[in-house]
């Protein structure tokens, strides 16, 4: 090939290379203007405000009488009336239930008999004993001129201390049988049942007509509450019981009151765990339990129930107050970043004035699931970064 067609293809080819590499440089830079200009970032912000935050821990309890009786029979026999129906409100003093009364009266009326009869037992006893008195002194009167003789002085004398120590006797059989007495007519009384406080009937576990048998055991009758105060039993984990303090605010509401909270504080923690398991239910127990068991422990507070909303074995869903502060600056938890091996210590991302995204250190104090309170490193007012949305203006504006 001539050295100058040479020349000339060698010289094309350098301008086919120079002008491949511009034009990458102008889409490389076209690019990188389109998305400069047609590429905008959406900020998402949370604005900081003051509010009020309480910490609490929750667990569900069950409503029941402060004050309640089980009212039981001593005696056996077969009922005769009663008085009452479940929901009655009864007064103290007020009679509740009658058993039959024959077989105690019968008791009660031999008893008697059988005292009359000691009392004219010792009433013949004396007359006894004062003519051996009479007796003895004859002795005595004769023993001083010698007219009789000694033996006979010591059968009166002994005739004297017999009749008084049956006087004894009979006076110890009258206390036992009056002490007997007293008893069978205590027994007479227990046929008619009286309540024994103020109250509501809450349930009737017998009927008319039916014979109770108090020798093994008490049988029951009916249960009598006092509504005017109740107390609620909540069961707390072993996790949480650890905050859980006598006298801590508490509030609980329930399933039937809409809008409603009732108030107290915590009375009392009782010692002994509750276990619940899948296989057992629930027991009382104070031993080691399975890992698949759950223990539980129960705490006490009253309420009063003035206007009778609350009924015994209601479902309450309790909160107790650990901590509450009120207009303080709030912040959300779910925005800030938690320092590592600082549990009160958090970072937050800030949208400044000029828009820039600055990070700062924010200290919290009481927190709630999804609020927290800032003690220092943001004011009100602030702009919390919540995310940023990247949109391509160009794209966006192809599919419209």
């Amino acid at each position: 090939m001539p050295l100058e067609f040479r020349s000339v293809a060698s010289i094309h080819m350098r301008w086919l290379r120079c002008g491949g590499l511009l034009g990458v440089i102008c889409v490389v830079g076209l690019l990188v203007w389109s998305t400069s200009v047609y590429s905008t970032d959406t900020i998402d912000i949370a604005t900081i405000v003051r509010g009020d935050i309480e910490s609490n821990v929750t667990a569900v309890g069950t409503l029941q009488p402060r004050r309640y009786v089980d009212v039981g029979a001593q005696v056996s026999g077969q009922i005769r009336r009663i008085f009452v129906q479940p929901g009655d409100v009864v007064k103290e003093g007020q009679l509740l239930a009658e058993i039959d009364a024959s077989l105690p009266r019968a008791k009660v009326d031999a008893d008697q008999a059988a005292l009359t009869g000691l009392k004219f037992q010792l009433a013949d006893q004396r007359a006894q004993l004062a003519l051996a008195r009479q007796q003895y002194a004859r002795q005595q009167q004769l023993a001083q001129h010698r007219a009789t003789r000694e033996e006979d002085m010591q059968i009166a004398q002994a005739t004297l201390r017999s009749a008084a120590a049956k006087i004894g006797v009979l006076k110890a059989q009258i206390d036992q049988m009056r002490s007997t007495l007293k008893g069978d007519k205590a027994q007479l009384g227990y046929t008619r049942i009286y309540a024994p406080m103020a109250g509501v009937v809450m349930s009737l576990e017998t009927h008319e007509g039916q014979t109770l048998n108090a020798v093994q055991q008490t049988p029951l009758l009916l249960r009598i509450a006092d509504l005017s105060t109740m107390t609620v039993w909540t069961n707390v984990s072993e996790a949480d019981v650890g905050q859980i303090k006598p006298g801590m605010p508490v509030y609980f509401t329930t399933l039937g009151v809409d809008n409603r909270r009732w108030t107290s504080k915590v009375r009392q923690i009782l010692p002994a765990p509750t276990t619940t398991s899948g296989l057992c239910g629930n027991a009382p127990t104070i031993a080691t339990t399975p890992a698949t068991s759950k223990v539980l422990y129960t705490v006490l507070f009253d309420v009063a129930n003035t206007n009778g909303e609350l009924m015994p074995q209601m479902t309450a869903q309790v909160f107790f107050v650990t901590a509450r502060v009120v207009n303080v600056i709030t912040a959300p938890l779910s925005i800030l970043q938690a320092v590592p091996g600082q549990s009160d210590v958090y970072t937050a991302r800030v949208l400044d004035a000029d828009g820039q995204i600055t990070t700062r250190e924010v200290r919290t104090g009481v927190r709630h699931r999804l609020t927290v309170e800032v003690l220092s490193g943001l004011a009100v007012g602030d702009k919390l970064v919540t995310g940023v949305q990247h949109e391509n203006a160009w794209a966006r504006r192809s599919q419209l």
